[in-house]
């Protein structure tokens, strides 16, 4: 059980989401990032399985064959494409990813990165968050515009860095305001 680890990991990871929130202009998703963490069903499981260098979760999961805090998390957090699952209109669709609106997924993006620097530290680069997306299988439960705009700013990220990419992003939070206004 390592309280203060845990503690610390992920005030640094929701400092580093609120941050990355406040330079593109979603300042309203930058404070309520991931809160649900501080929850008891969540934060003691990330105390028990904490190791520092992933998520708590993984374990838990690996440990018991699932993980509660994770079922939690995803269930409350807009900026997990997880949250967006449901049955296809067309019963042989199954369970699919709806789609996204666009401030939960950059904000999904932005949490990528946080996450990717939160736990591999010094070994962080701009393509982390890519290869970290590579290695998974969640594109196939992406609704395809998700899919689409995650991946351009992953690629964007990895190939043109992270100023330019949030650069892009808070041009399209800043129309998308202005747009709304009218």
């Amino acid at each position: 059980m390592n309280i203060w680890g845990h503690f610390c990991t992920i005030n640094r990871h929701k400092f580093l989401v609120m941050k990355y929130c406040f330079r593109v202009g979603l300042y309203k998703q930058g404070l309520l990032h991931d809160l649900s963490k501080y929850s008891p069903c969540e934060f003691l499981v990330g105390c028990r399985y904490f190791q520092g260098n992933r998520s708590p979760n993984n374990a838990e999961r690996e440990a018991t064959g699932c993980s509660t805090a994770w079922l939690h998390h995803k269930g409350r957090n807009k900026h997990h494409y997880e949250y967006w699952m449901d049955y296809g209109v067309n019963p042989e669709d199954g369970i699919c990813g709806m789609k996204m609106p666009d401030r939960y997924i950059f904000e999904m993006f932005l949490d990528r990165i946080a996450a990717s620097r939160t736990y591999k530290k010094e070994s962080y680069t701009d393509r982390s968050p890519l290869e970290y997306y590579e290695k998974g299988n969640s594109a196939q439960f992406l609704h395809p515009h998700t899919r689409k705009v995650l991946e351009k700013l992953l690629h964007m990220l990895a190939e043109e860095g992270e100023e330019s990419t949030l650069q892009y992003v808070k041009r399209i939070v800043k129309k998308r305001k202005k747009e709304h206004r009218l």
